[in-house]
């Protein structure tokens, strides 16, 4: 199993709006679905997918445990929950979504939780969100890093992430980039409106394709048919060396996602 390059992602949609994204999306072809116990809408895209009669075998479904269903008697449980919710008997993949606040449970526990969960069949793959280098060298001794499919994170060209993303890829460790249009603050940058213009393709292209150029996974999420349609269209799109060298240029830290309840001390 490897993570699918280009997927959805239904962070902050809910009830009817997520219900909507994800079946427009699964009919324009689609076929990688992002979601999260947090987002407290699993139900919802359950109910999308199964109104879709897209076949499940065709589907690649990601979830993400929450930090109150770290500890080993609840971890499982909650995942079983979430099967329940998206009406599947097991996810194609399954992350820890942000590190244990104050290491409250160590990483070898939720981690050999999640293990076990690959090992009963609840899940195909596990892996990591939000990890720094130091998360992840434990999570690589905890679970050793072939059972670590990819660690999810922001990734736009406005925060690059290099030093997570160097010591990930030397691992074998794929990256999932998330945000990677920035909340759109990326596609009004002039460097991307000129290689857009150049490319004959829209800002939003030219991001999701830096990103799966780089060689990461990217989760867009849109509830408008038209954005779903053009953000699909980045699979296709090449952009030549100076391009991505001119993108490269644009990094300047500017992270876009600390919660202070469960951010790490990030690289």
């Amino acid at each position: 199993m490897t993570v699918p390059a280009f997927g959805l992602g239904t962070f902050r949609l809910k009830g009817q709006v997520v219900i909507d994204s994800v079946k427009t999306a699964l009919e324009l072809g689609y076929r990688a679905i992002d979601t999260a116990q947090i987002y407290e809408n699993e139900a919802d895209v359950g109910q999308a997918i199964a109104e879709s009669g897209v076949a499940r075998k065709e589907l690649y479904i990601t979830s993400k445990i929450w930090v109150s269903n770290f500890a080993k008697d609840k971890l499982i449980p909650s995942l079983e929950q979430s099967l329940k919710k998206l009406r599947t008997d097991h996810l194609d993949l399954t992350l820890i979504h942000w590190p244990s606040p104050q290491h409250e449970v160590p990483v070898a526990e939720f981690l050999g939780e999640l293990l076990e969960a690959k090992k009963r069949g609840l899940t195909k793959e596990i892996g990591v969100s939000n990890f720094t280098i130091a998360l992840m060298e434990e999570a690589i001794s905890a679970v050793g890093a072939d059972n670590i499919a990819t660690n999810q994170i922001e990734v736009h060209p406005y925060l690059q992430n290099r030093k997570v993303v160097e010591f990930a890829q030397s691992h074998g460790i794929h990256i999932t980039s998330y945000m990677t249009l920035a909340y759109g603050e990326v596609l009004k940058d002039p460097v991307i409106v000129d290689i857009a213009k150049r490319h004959n393709a829209t800002p939003a292209q030219v991001t999701l394709a830096w990103a799966m150029q780089l060689g990461y996974s990217v989760i867009p999420s849109s509830t408008k048919r038209a954005n779903l349609e053009s953000n699909l269209k980045a699979q296709t799109l090449k952009l030549t060396a100076e391009d991505m060298a001119q993108i490269a240029k644009l990094d300047r830290g500017h992270r876009l996602t600390n919660p202070q309840s469960v951010a790490p001390e990030w690289d």
